[in-house]
């Protein structure tokens, strides 16, 4: 039950804020699980920290930035819908639940890379395109820690 309270908190973690991490800690040293919670508390702060946008810039995108987190947050929900199945499981998972939820896991990967490169292409028609690669690694970094924390929560099949 542990577990699956843990597993549940990290999956919900990706759309819900918690407070920040200390600011006084350079960006260098902080731990994943800190900037997880300064990308919870924050996410479009440390976006707009990271990217140096002119004002003309801003103005244009923030509305594609809005629009892009609120088409990612499909996919990233049956992804952790399928986590948390898998958790409540427990040790009672079947062949046909595994493969299940793995596909409901890669069809949510699939289309989030499908977000990410329809983003990246509006992204290059309203900024130059090393501030649209900017932001693009930005959000990568952000989702790889966010996703490598709740890795770190879900345990392996058994």
């Amino acid at each position: 039950m542990k577990t699956f309270l843990f597993a549940a908190g990290c999956a919900i973690a990706l759309s819900v804020f918690m407070p920040a991490a200390a600011q006084e800690k350079a960006a260098t040293q902080l731990t994943s699980a800190e900037w997880l919670a300064r990308i919870q508390a924050d996410k479009k702060g440390v976006v707009a920290k990271s990217m140096d946008l002119t004002p003309d810039e801003a103005n244009r995108f923030w509305p594609l930035y809005d629009a892009f987190q609120r088409e990612l947050a499909v996919p990233q929900s049956a992804s952790n819908r399928a986590a948390l199945d898998y958790v409540a499981a427990d040790h009672k998972l079947t062949d046909a639940n595994a493969q299940r939820l793995m596909e409901q896991v890669l069809a949510a990967a699939k289309e989030e890379a499908r977000l990410h490169d329809r983003h990246f292409r509006r992204l290059l028609k309203v900024l130059p395109a090393r501030k649209a690669a900017r932001y693009v690694q930005i959000e990568n970094k952000m989702q790889a820690i966010v996703r490598y924390e709740s890795a770190k929560a879900i345990p392996l099949v058994q």
